[in-house]
């Protein structure tokens, strides 16, 4: 089969232990971010398997129809970026492990690294020394402080262990079903939500984006917090409604945020207003971009290749696509 491999930004891949299990398959790398229909077609046009990694590129029903010989798209986690019923339509199978079992230590480590950053001005204060001046303010210590975490998943779990390490005490606010699991981990939960936004020193997101949880930070969230607050995103920029999080911080309130995910991506304009300000670290969302991770992603994503060429298909999102039973 023919795979093709969109947005392999650093041409990664081909160096991983897991690239193995595609030797006897014609592979094609893109180390390139192209969204243009017509250029994807072209690229695509004899392409059996598409890989993609995570949600670099939209693939949509325009693409998707003008694309004839694509049988699979191969994948991990969270698909928003896939049109599933018009692949299920064309028969492409889409196959995307959930990793149920395996949170991604990689993304709680920036997490934890964003923090550390913003509260002690790592990035300003380097910006200071290379600008020839010396120190340029008082950061803050974690210890005795209150760790707020919206959302207890896979990811949230290993962050707030991060926490109780550092000293800090860590509250929760999530779904009801989170929160009791939180509570039965010996973790304080939040009186409500409000309060949450209210008591945090810290305030770090970690949910998936669905129609549940979409803008579900609101300005008056943001508002709530105390002007020596930070609010850390490395979970999706959808979570919060839109320009609150910009005109919240030119409020003062909260007065710092770290940022790992944007509304458009890949980010290019220097003129974006997070990146304006400066009491903003930014990163280019690289929560997940180690390579240790990108073991255990593409080991799963290969997987799936391998199967689907062995006719047993496996982590089908899509399973009505796949043939009946005679």
């Amino acid at each position: 089969m023919k795979i093709s491999i969109l947005d392999d930004y650093h041409d990664t891949l081909r160096t991983l232990d897991c690239f193995r299990k595609l030797h006897s398959h014609t592979v094609v790398i893109w180390n390139d971010h192209v969204q243009d229909v017509e250029v994807l077609r072209e690229r695509l046009a004899d392409t059996d398997v598409l890989v993609l990694i995570r949600e670099r590129t939209q693939i949509r029903t325009p693409l998707l129809e003008q694309l004839p010989n694509l049988k699979l798209i191969s994948q991990r986690s969270a698909y928003p970026h896939i049109d599933i019923e018009t692949c299920t339509r064309l028969g492409i199978v889409v196959s995307s492990s959930q990793h149920a079992d395996t949170p991604s230590y990689a993304t709680a480590e920036l997490t934890w690294g964003l923090i550390l950053a913003a509260m002690r001005q790592i990035p300003q204060q380097m910006q200071s020394l290379k600008a020839g001046r010396w120190q340029i303010g008082v950061g803050n210590t974690l210890r005795g402080k209150t760790l707020g975490l919206y959302g207890y998943g896979r990811i949230a779990r290993a962050v707030a262990d991060y926490g109780k390490a550092f000293g800090m005490r860590v509250v929760i606010w999530a779904r009801e079903a989170s929160r009791e699991h939180a509570g039965q981990d010996g973790l304080a939960v939040a009186a409500s939500k409000q309060a949450f936004f209210a008591e945090c020193d810290v305030v770090s997101l970690h949910m998936r984006l669905v129609d549940a949880t979409r803008h579900i930070v609101t300005a008056d969230d943001l508002a709530r917090m105390k002007p020596t607050a930070l609010v850390v995103n490395t979970s999706r920029a959808g979570l919060i409604a839109p320009d609150a999080l910009v005109n919240a911080l030119r409020a003062g309130r909260p007065g710092m945020a770290a940022v790992d995910v944007y509304e458009e991506e890949p980010l290019r304009d220097p003129a974006h207003p997070l990146l304006a300000l400066d009491n903003v670290v930014c990163t280019p969302h690289i929560g997940y971009v180690t390579r240790d991770e990108y073991e255990i992603q593409f080991m799963d994503i290969f997987d799936q290749i391998v199967a689907y060429a062995a006719g047993t298909p496996i982590n089908v999102v899509n399973p009505s696509v796949m043939p009946r039973p005679q």
